[in-house]
């Protein structure tokens, strides 16, 4: 008995409302019959939730733990382990008023936001304990350090949530599967932004101590050896600083070269739509000939059975023989393989191939193997995962076709399992009544129809009524007079006149061939292809590789083909990817823009992402995991977290420039030094937030394992490469604004052209020099902008 949820409901509620009435529904049945659970899908969901909470916990803590290790003191540690669960927290009570259930994808964007929720509260504190370092009192250091990076937090949560706008607006099936987790994040980190802003000042002000309060705590050993341990760090990076500051032109180029690395590598690797899971389910398909009988069919799926039921990492199988609502003809059954717990067994792959070689001895059938998924894209029940449809209006042409494209495919390096669900070798037996024999011998048409109806056909004649239940009685001959063909001479019709006449007497017997089905696919003759990957290939291999083989074959142009299910919405992700990826990018560089009120430093900040995307997709190689469309969701995050660090340090050196008059070189080489610290500290989080994913090996890890790994390589990379590619990028931006700048008010100066005459409103006429003076120096040149009223002001700009 196969019980499935409404849709809309929660499985697990809809399971443990069943087990409540299982004992009252097994009173009622009689003693002989046994109800037991064969299978639980719910047991692998709750471990996997189980993993991702434990996951999630062990996150918060190694967050906290960053925070303990860079300040080293005990109230900025407790201030961000209160920012963090309130966040979540305010995320949780969010998600409840929109109808979000804690699944695997709100978990995991959870456990991810983790890394991101305390970045806000990181650069702070960090700035607030700065200034009480500095000698400032908590309260004015928690003011004075709120106002001067409010501003950076408001730019980093927008930007960050920016990046999830286009995914919020993602079609079709996947993005209905990734909006709640976007959703999700963007929740958590306005919610956390909400926190850094006011609760954390609060807090800071209250709780922290001044710098001479503190003074006995630095002289702790670990205070001393933790310090001199972040000495040298920081000296090493400040001499690789002006390294880098002195060969601007070497890491220009390097920047350029990591931009066309990340294509290359886009284009070179394995690309996938989702992961494969464990999930603890194998379904199986056998199939057998078409003339196979019934009997025989439930022999085979039992010697079958039995051969999978002695696997060691197997703990029960069930299988379905019959036409009908799961198997679409006689010769084909369905089997459901549980496994042993996750922690008890091998993967999924390595039973599957083990249960191949084991079945492949079982004579006159075969046996496709899938891993049941929890994410499910695909409608259409096949024997393999993937799927490929052909159409034709000429079904001759078709059942032609299509078994030489099958046998095509099944020599591909790329695919295994290739199976159709073409029937054409039915047996079919054809009773030809000779009707002039019939009426001499007086038997009517409708008396041979009864009479063959009455012994094969299953005629229900009667029901017997009993106090408890009810049986129906059916009519049929009895089962040794069915094995064979011609056993039909012996059977009777009877005459007008009473007489039994035997039906050879009238009518011949013969065998053709004749399809169990024909599916249909938009009104038209369809047969389905169905394939699986082998061991180290993607579908951005296979599908240009069945393209090929048709053409290879010479397939006619009258059949049409096309991809569906999880290959269909592959192929459309395909165009999607490089769009999404550029709207993300496109929507951050226009909230930059409004925020920072320049074209230029939008791009300073961007520069940085091509570095989170060669170490993304260099750590997905090295794993040998496919890019799917988890992945991408990772190479997205990417970009809102490495843009951080370039919004810490352009922030500051704006601030240095426009407050304190010093130059590009200058502000931004102080800028990095300062923000040294906090980016260290949120590129630190936001990695051991993702740490744990990358590393679990829990039941539904293989979900959620591509998105730890492209954010962990990606920060890996871009966070050596973006704390010196971004002051160059930045130094060469200015000096080309400048030029920009220089140029346009050059050609305002020249067409300048002022009134000579004076008026009685001045009582000093302002006096003014002629237009061949213009050409003088640059110090006669500023003078001369003076006079015209044209200048720049500190940030460059025309006034």
């Amino acid at each position: 008995l196969d019980i499935q949820r409404q849709p809309g409901a929660n499985i697990i509620q809809s399971v443990e409302r069943v087990k409540q009435v299982l004992p009252r529904l097994t009173s009622a049945l009689p003693p002989s019959v046994h109800v037991d659970i064969l299978a639980d899908r719910t047991e692998t969901i709750r471990a996997s939730v189980r993993d991702v909470q434990f996951t999630l916990l062990l996150t918060m803590a190694l967050v906290v733990m960053v925070m303990f290790l860079f300040l080293r003191k005990l109230w900025t540690t407790v201030i961000t382990s209160v920012a963090l669960p309130l966040s979540l927290i305010g995320t949780f009570g969010i998600m409840y008023l929109a109808g979000f259930s804690l699944d695997n994808l709100s978990l995991m964007a959870l456990t991810i936001s983790t890394g991101f929720v305390v970045d806000d509260a990181i650069v702070m504190i960090e700035n607030i304990v700065r200034h009480i370092e500095a000698g400032d009192s908590p309260l004015e250091a928690a003011l004075k350090g709120a106002r001067q990076i409010g501003f950076t937090v408001i730019s980093l949560s927008l930007s960050l949530v920016a990046v999830f706008i286009p995914l919020l607006f993602m079609t079709g099936i996947v993005g209905r599967l990734f909006r709640e987790f976007a959703i999700t994040m963007s929740v958590a980190v306005g919610v956390s932004a909400f926190v850094s802003l006011t609760l954390t000042p609060m807090m800071c002000a209250k709780l922290l101590r001044s710098e001479k309060e503190e003074s006995g705590q630095h002289t702790s050993a670990f205070y001393r050896r933790t310090e001199d341990l972040w000495v040298r760090f920081r000296d090493l990076y400040e001499s690789g600083l002006r390294w880098v500051l002195a060969h601007q032109r070497f890491i220009l180029i390097l920047a350029l070269v990591t931009l066309v690395a990340t294509i290359l590598l886009y284009v070179i690797v394995p690309k996938g739509l989702l992961p494969q899971q464990d999930t603890g389910v194998i379904v199986g398909v056998t199939d057998a000939a078409e003339n196979i009988s019934f009997k025989a069919m439930v022999q085979r799926v039992h010697a079958v059975s039995d051969i999978i039921r002695k696997d060691p990492d197997v703990a029960s199988v069930s299988a379905s023989v019959g036409a009908g609502t799961l198997n679409a003809t006689v010769n084909t059954a369905r089997l459901y393989i549980v496994l042993k717990p996750h922690n008890q067994r091998a993967n999924a792959e390595k039973i599957i191939e083990r249960l191949r070689n084991a079945t492949r001895d079982v004579e006159g059938v075969s046996l496709f193997m899938q891993a049941a998924q929890d994410l499910q894209i695909d409608a259409r029940v096949s024997r393999t995962q993937f799927q490929y449809i052909l159409q034709d209006a000429d079904a001759a042409e078709l059942a032609e076709w299509t078994p030489k494209l099958v046998q095509k495919l099944g020599q591909l390096p790329q695919l295994s399992d290739v199976a159709s669900d073409q029937q054409v070798n039915g047996l079919q037996l054809n009773v030809d009544v000779d009707r002039e024999k019939a009426s001499r011998l007086n038997v009517l048409t409708q008396a041979i129809d009864d009479t063959l109806y009455d012994a094969f056909g299953q005629r229900q004649v009667s029901i017997i009524f009993t106090q408890l239940n009810q049986f129906r009685v059916i009519l049929e001959v009895e089962p040794n007079f069915r094995q064979s063909p011609d056993l039909l001479d012996k059977i009777y019709v009877k005459s007008s006149t009473g007489q039994p006449v035997p039906l050879s007497a009238f009518a011949t017997m013969h065998i053709s061939n004749t399809p169990l089905s024909i599916p249909h696919q938009g009104q038209f003759p369809a047969a389905t292809i169905s394939f699986n990957l082998r061991n180290g290939s993607s579908l951005s291999h296979a599908i240009p590789a069945i393209e090929k083989a048709e053409r290879e074959i010479g397939f006619p142009d009258t059949i049409a083909t096309n991809f569906t299910g999880a290959a269909a919405e592959f192929r459309s992700s395909l165009t999607t990817e490089p769009l999404l990826i550029l709207a993300a990018v496109v929507v951050i560089y226009i909230v930059l823009g409004i925020l920072y009120e320049s074209y230029v430093h939008p791009i300073t900040i961007l520069s940085t992402l091509p570095s989170a995307g060669v170490g993304a997709l260099i750590a997905l190689l090295i794993c040998r995991i496919d890019f799917s469309l988890v992945a991408l969701i990772g190479i997205i995050l990417l970009i809102g977290i490495v843009k951080k660090n370039a919004i810490m340090m352009i922030d500051f050196a704006l601030e240095a420039a426009r407050k304190e008059g010093l130059s590009a070189e200058e502000s931004i080489y102080q800028a990095c030094l300062l923000r040294f610290r906090p980016i260290m500290m949120t590129t630190a989080a936001a990695l051991l937030g993702a740490l744990p994913l990358a590393l679990e090996t829990g039941s539904g890890s293989e979900l959620r394992r591509p998105l730890g790994i492209s954010i962990v390589g990606g920060l890996l990379l871009s966070q050596f490469l973006t704390l010196y590619t971004t002051p160059v990028i930045y130094l060469y931006l200015d000096r080309l604004r400048a030029w920009f700048e220089q140029r346009r008010h050059r050609g305002r100066v020249a067409q300048a052209q002022l009134p000579l005459k004076t008026t009685t409103e001045f009582e000093h006429p302002v006096p003014l020099r002629p237009a061949a003076s213009r050409a003088h120096g640059n110090h006669d040149h500023e003078k001369e902008h003076e006079m015209v009223g044209v200048g720049h002001d500190e940030d460059g700009l025309g006034f």
